[in-house]
């Protein structure tokens, strides 16, 4: 048994993969034999020190496998039953690990491993940012940007599947063609007049919501693409945080609505867990969302893995392998 801990915030090269001793299920908790890990853009702010966590800790939120053994009063799980998670707290990116299991979900027979722990976050992401978030209703027009990412690609098909009307931004030519592909209404490559382009696009008004996982380089231009009252969704920072805002920004480009939000305010209970991540996996399930796995590291291979996808060298999701 191996696992990727930290001692301190920092760079890729923080990352070590160590011996992992782990001791029986406690009340309540199932060891699992982790089959499939997912990268996560969450991971790189805890490696970082962007959010915070005590040290040494161990990271990666997202993982599917085997259930391998029951704590005292586990009675809706079974030894050998598929199962995934994406709700932390960090320590995935192990071959084995003991959580909770009321935080783990009982997989389809229809997902595999690799989807499920490639895309149950970035799943579940969109759902909350479209469902909860945004309300976002069918013909209203949303600007998804980073669409040929992973949870990019799955914001435009929820969109798609709900009737918006979707223009995915993205940082190259071939990138806006997986957009495309995935079925984005209108493409545009990031470029500095990316408001513009979106104002030629809806005839001058604007787009009714932004969904903005880039955060400092796109900030003012998603307010400016968005209508009067528009929506703006800022949920990451891949570009780094926003930082301070004159809160009167927003009355000057229109009366804007924004928000800053976060999954884990979203999925805080277990119905949370098996309402709405129940719904991702059946829409998974069905082919209603469809995953694309765009490459697959080794475990021992982690720091790389973050290098490819702060340098947005990676497209779809990235799935690790122990």
């Amino acid at each position: 048994m191996q696992s990727v801990t930290i001692t301190s915030a920092g760079g890729p090269d923080v990352l070590a993969l160590s011996p992992l001793a782990l001791a029986d299920p406690g009340l309540g908790e199932v060891r699992i034999r982790h089959t499939a890990i997912g990268l996560n853009f969450i991971d790189t702010y805890h490696r970082s020190g962007l959010y915070p966590l005590s040290l040494p800790t161990g990271l990666g939120i997202e993982a599917a496998g085997v259930v391998e053994a029951l704590g005292p009063g586990v009675d809706h799980l079974t030894i050998g039953e598929r199962v995934g998670y994406c709700w932390g707290p960090p320590g995935a990116y192990a071959t084995h690990r003991l959580i909770a299991a009321a935080r783990v979900l009982t997989l389809p027979d229809s997902v595999s491993d690799d989807v499920a722990a490639a895309g149950l976050l970035k799943g579940c992401t969109a759902e909350f940012l479209i469902e909860r978030c945004a309300r976002v209703e069918a013909g209203q027009t949303v600007l998804v940007h980073a669409a040929a990412g992973g949870v990019g690609l799955l914001l435009v098909q929820w969109l798609k599947h709900i009737g918006a009307m979707v223009i995915a931004v993205a940082g190259s030519p071939a990138k806006v063609a997986i957009a495309m592909a995935a079925g984005a209404d209108h493409g545009i490559v990031q470029t500095a007049d990316l408001a513009q382009s979106v104002r030629d696009l809806t005839d001058g008004r604007g787009v009714d919501v932004v969904l903005d996982g880039i955060g400092r380089d796109t900030f003012e231009a998603s307010l400016d693409s968005l209508r009067k009252r528009g929506l703006y969704v800022s949920y990451g920072n891949a570009s780094g945080p926003v930082g301070e805002v004159d809160f009167g920004i927003l009355a000057r480009k229109g009366s804007l609505f924004a928000t800053r939000p976060t999954l884990f305010d979203y999925y805080i209970t277990r119905d949370d867990m098996e309402t709405y991540g129940g719904r991702v996996l059946s829409l998974m399930a069905s082919g209603v969302l469809t995953l694309t796995i765009g490459q697959r590291y080794a475990l021992a291979d982690i720091a790389q893995a973050h290098k490819d996808l702060e340098g947005r060298k990676t497209t779809g999701s990235t799935v690790i392998l122990p």
